[in-house]
């Protein structure tokens, strides 16, 4: 996903907040809820991107699992996409 913003700059600020997530990730973004309980967003590159993630405390690992634009309404808004993973059994939310 990642590889497919085509803008560098942005994804560059995209990989600068992904690597912040290695200190504290659980106190980083916000808990999601329903079919993507487990997960955390994060918004990043001037609030219009988001970063999904999902913690191990167990292993302290921070595994990103979706990174989009928010588009409430399209099939491209990244919650949207990350709801169709945990539905076609693709992404596992809840660790």
């Amino acid at each position: 996903m990642l590889g497919a913003i085509q803008d560098h700059r942005i994804r560059e600020r995209i990989r600068d907040r992904i690597e912040r997530l290695r200190e504290d990730p659980e106190k980083q973004g916000k808990p999601l809820a329903g079919e993507l309980e487990g997960l955390r967003t994060l918004q990043t590159a001037g609030q219009r991107y988001r970063i999904l993630y999902r913690t191990q405390r167990d292993l302290v690992i921070v595994a990103i699992v979706a990174v989009g634009i928010r588009q409430e309404g399209s099939k491209r808004d990244v919650y949207a996409l990350a709801r169709r993973l945990v539905r076609l059994g693709l992404l596992k939310a809840d660790g």
